[in-house]
């Protein structure tokens, strides 16, 4: 049996109080609690015996949760023609143009230094799909130059 625990931070939220003031409770008695490490916890029950009424279900517990994987990345690529670079940049911006069902958003930045022979990618985007991007890279720089 799994008992649902509050902090004294919880508490204080769902109170209007302050930490400081839920502590002083838990300490005069008057808020029964369970030290766990440095920090109390607080049953359900024992906030709803205190309040007097039931304790609303917890942000966690009602809130759905999305989680999202942000990936930033930065992809320096030396010795790399103007051609090649002209393609690798076409190729990302017909991909990001053309996304496929459930791809994230996703941003695409490429600048080409003529003089160093140097290709830098900027790449703003989910995991999933910085990854697809990434395999697009390596295809086209890893092909001989013509």
């Amino acid at each position: 049996m799994q008992q649902e625990l509050f902090t004294a931070d919880e508490v204080a939220d769902r109170l209007g109080l302050h930490v400081r003031t839920v502590r002083n409770y838990v300490r005069d008695g008057k808020l029964k609690a369970v030290r766990i490490g440095k920090q109390y916890r607080i049953a359900r029950e024992d906030l709803e015996a205190f309040t007097g009424r039931p304790a609303e279900p917890s942000v966690r517990d009602s809130t759905p949760r999305h989680r999202h994987v942000g990936v930033s990345s930065i992809v320096d690529i030396d010795a790399v023609s103007r051609d090649t670079a002209s393609r690798v940049s076409t190729l990302l911006t017909g991909a990001t143009a053309h996304r496929r069902e459930g791809d994230e958003q996703l941003r695409i930045e490429t600048i080409y230094d003529e003089q160093r022979a140097h290709l830098k990618i900027v790449v703003l985007g989910g995991l999933t799909t910085s990854a697809y991007i990434f395999g697009l890279i390596s295809a086209v720089i890893e092909e001989p130059d013509t």
